[in-house]
């Protein structure tokens, strides 16, 4: 099966596989370089948040009202989201799978901080394994450093691609990407958090190169592209 992949931004993807829409980590209304998009468009089914983080959850609320989507997180995060009126939710922990309409989803370790805009306890940060019904698998690394847990998801899952961090400074950089994309098993990984702020920001040819040279190929989309994958 053929996904299209949308980029909006950060750490932001929203996956459409023919049937749902599944959206990651919202940060768009805050983030300048993605004013192009319109929020109150999106209209997805489900929203994947990794942790509590302002650049990761900034539009969640408001776009899980909007549309209606089921969002999918940590207890912690779910419990705010609650808080806040959203209704339509589904709690998980690590080490946990659940079922859902599109395939199955575990949520697996990441190794980063993870606290609420306001500076509250957002319990652990997390990432996500996708097992679509037609077989495909894919890993959403959320914000994370290289962590030798990564080993296990390329023992249990054929991945087909991943979407890992490169930023360096808050996440593993691109070195470290390339070497959870050698344990997790993937040839194609797509880039995420990163050029959002100072701190974070890349040469992306030169980037692209070095993967390349690994023997990886590192995709970088722009703001408001779509491919299909």
């Amino acid at each position: 099966m053929i996904m299209e992949i949308t980029f909006y931004g950060h750490s932001c993807f929203e996956i459409n596989t023919g049937e749902h829409r599944i959206l990651f980590d919202p940060f768009i209304s805050h983030n300048e370089k993605a004013s192009a998009i319109d929020v109150n468009k999106l209209k997805p089914d489900f929203v994947f948040l990794s942790h509590g983080h302002e650049d990761h959850v900034a539009d969640a609320v408001k776009i899980c009202k909007n549309s209606g989507a089921k969002a999918v997180s940590t207890f912690e995060v779910i419990s705010w989201l609650g808080n806040q009126g959203v209704e339509n939710t589904h709690p998980m922990n690590h080490g946990g799978s659940w079922e859902f309409d599109f395939g199955k989803v575990k949520l697996v370790n990441a190794v980063h901080s993870s606290s609420f805009p306001d500076g509250s306890y957002a319990g652990n940060p997390a990432g996500f394994v996708f097992t679509l019904k037609n077989g495909d698998s894919f890993y959403y690394a959320g914000d994370t450093a290289l962590t030798y847990d990564m080993k296990l998801i390329g023992e249990e899952f054929e991945l087909n691609f991943a979407f890992l961090p490169i930023g360096d400074n808050f996440t593993m950089n691109l070195k470290d990407a390339v070497k959870s994309a050698e344990m997790v098993g993937v040839n194609k990984f797509i880039g995420m958090h990163y050029d959002t702020f100072p701190y974070i920001e890349i040469d992306q040819e030169e980037s692209k190169r070095f993967a390349k040279e690994k023997g990886k190929e590192l995709v970088l989309m722009q703001i408001g592209e779509t491919i299909k994958i």
